[in-house]
């Protein structure tokens, strides 16, 4: 192999020149078609305009909003199982990232396992996660 016969994987197109006279196939118009917004110089229309017709992102339902009244983190009974989780209080929980720091109220749920004594302070519990907790000697406050 020499240099001279390295060719490119995929031909390059020449960029087409446009409103160079009839011979080149893209004079008079340039390929912009007769008359019209989009022949004129500086024609414009907004991204997404379709003519009237109402808009694709205008016709859908919006999606991905996420409440900020909703601050309760909810939190499985299985990952408060860390070292020194003798007593724990929402400030750990967020310094351990459990929860989201916009968190305000936790919940625990009955979820996983629980092999060790713990202590809850300011935190929720559901009936069977209280139970599980209180089996092991653990208190809720």
């Amino acid at each position: 192999m020499e240099f001279n016969t390295i060719a490119p994987e995929v031909k390059k197109k020449n960029a087409k020149r446009v409103g160079r006279g009839i011979g080149s196939g893209n004079g008079k118009t340039a390929g912009r078609g007769h008359k019209g917004q989009k022949a004129r110089a500086g024609g414009f229309h907004k991204v997404g305009f379709e003519g009237g017709q109402m808009p694709l992102q205008r016709r859908l339902p919006k999606v991905g909003f996420t409440s900020r009244k909703n601050t309760t983190a909810r939190v499985r009974l299985g990952e408060l199982e860390f070292d020194g989780n003798e007593n724990i209080t929402i400030e750990i929980l967020k310094t351990k990232k459990i929860i989201s720091h916009k968190s305000k109220d936790v919940k625990v749920f009955l979820s996983g396992e629980l092999k060790s004594k713990i202590n809850l302070d300011g935190i929720n519990v559901t009936k069977g996660a209280k139970k599980a907790i209180e089996d092991l000697g653990g208190k809720i406050k």
